[in-house]
């Protein structure tokens, strides 16, 4: 087996990011004081708890990148029927990956509206906005958002996308996400259909 690095996560212990996480019981046993991101994120995917392990990927990635998996997870979703409301939703998002500035930010949260919430691309723009400085509608008061809401955001996105297709192959797209999850980790872009 190989070893991952995650450059892109941070915390240096899994009990760090797992902290806040609602994860099974299961997931929670595997958890020790000495297991890194990338060993935890291997052995709750050996063990088949998938959605634990996209929980976790949401949560420990940097917020940037974490958005980028979003995006890219909703984006695998569109079809030619899909509402101009979810590209557009994905469109900033990504614009916000590439240009992370503030005004990037703002405009992703009428975007997120304007889908309702019900869907992978509205949850990416979510992540987008709550990854920026402020979430305050008025631009004089300054409001951080809490450390966890991106995390939260992408973690909708990513399961909302896995389910959107056959519900027979959810297992399939929790092992493909988590595949790109995983990439973004290393350092990758995500996009595995070159690798």
């Amino acid at each position: 087996m190989t070893e991952w690095n995650f450059i892109k996560i941070t915390q240096p212990k899994a009990v760090l990011i797992a902290a806040t996480l609602d994860l099974t019981d299961e997931a929670k046993a595997l958890l020790t004081e000495d297991v890194t991101p990338a060993q935890y994120t291997q052995q709750v995917i050996d063990n088949k708890l998938y959605t634990d392990a996209i929980m976790f990927l949401a949560t420990g990635l940097a917020k940037r990148e974490a958005t980028w998996w979003a995006c890219l997870c909703a984006r695998s979703t569109l079809t030619d029927t899909s509402p101009v409301s979810d590209l557009k939703a994905i469109e900033l998002a990504e614009a916000w990956v590439y240009k992370p500035t503030q005004e990037n930010c703002r405009v992703t949260l009428s975007a997120a509206e304007a889908t309702e919430f019900k869907t992978p691309a509205g949850w990416s723009a979510m992540a987008a906005f709550w990854s920026g400085d402020n979430i305050s509608p008025n631009k004089e008061a300054v409001v951080p958002p809490p450390n966890d809401l991106t995390g939260k955001a992408v973690n909708g996105a990513v399961m909302l996308a896995a389910v959107q297709g056959e519900p027979v192959k959810v297992d399939e797209y929790h092992q493909l996400f988590l595949k790109q999850g995983v990439d973004i980790a290393c350092g990758g872009d995500g996009r595995l259909e070159n690798k």
